[in-house]
């Protein structure tokens, strides 16, 4: 790092960079909540399943964010424990609609908790209760309890109701990531 470098970052002048993994069940909206995250000119009209990871890159006023998108297909989710040591922070998506693998996502969350990279560190986790418009979404309250959220004592964590296809609720959940992560990261 250079002397300007150096004195930019002193003077509060340089972007701090969060890496974040961003997880979910596959068709929870993690890649589209991530396009429309991105400025306008650089998002993508046709959203593809993702297959691995891609990473993407954002910015708000203060962070700069590299976030790291993972597959949730059950096949590629054993890859995301190989980025829990370069997080920084989690988004953890959830399809609100789909009650029937709710349970699923609860494991995969616990599992997440309790892996060594992950349990004794503290990690701010926002949650995404994806999928709002739909008929059968159940609210961010009821996400909350079926994935017993009240239980994570040792980690900042938020929840918001969100609509990725439209941008709903997404603002809310970045400004309290970049808050929280502000806090910790200084």
């Amino acid at each position: 790092m250079g002397l300007f470098d150096k004195l930019a970052g002193w003077l509060g002048l340089k972007k701090k960079e969060v890496h974040v993994l961003c997880l979910g069940l596959d068709n929870s909206g993690k890649t589209t909540i991530i396009n429309k995250l991105k400025p306008s000119n650089a998002q993508t009209q046709d959203i593809v399943p993702t297959i691995g990871f891609s990473i993407e890159k954002f910015k708000t006023s203060s962070l700069s964010f590299t976030v790291f998108d993972m597959s949730g297909q059950g096949k590629y989710r054993d890859l995301w424990e190989h980025y829990y040591k370069e997080g920084q922070a989690i988004i953890f998506v959830i399809d609100s609609s789909d009650k029937l693998r709710m349970v699923v996502a609860k494991e995969e969350l616990d599992t997440l908790l309790n892996h060594p990279d992950i349990k004794h560190r503290r990690l701010p986790i926002l949650f995404f209760a994806n999928k709002m418009d739909l008929r059968d979404a159940v609210s961010s309250v009821k996400v909350s309890q079926l994935l017993s959220l009240e239980n994570i004592k040792d980690k900042p964590w938020h929840i918001c109701a969100s609509d990725a296809l439209k941008g709903e609720g997404l603002q809310e959940g970045v400004d309290w990531l970049q808050g929280i992560s502000y806090l910790i990261l200084v």
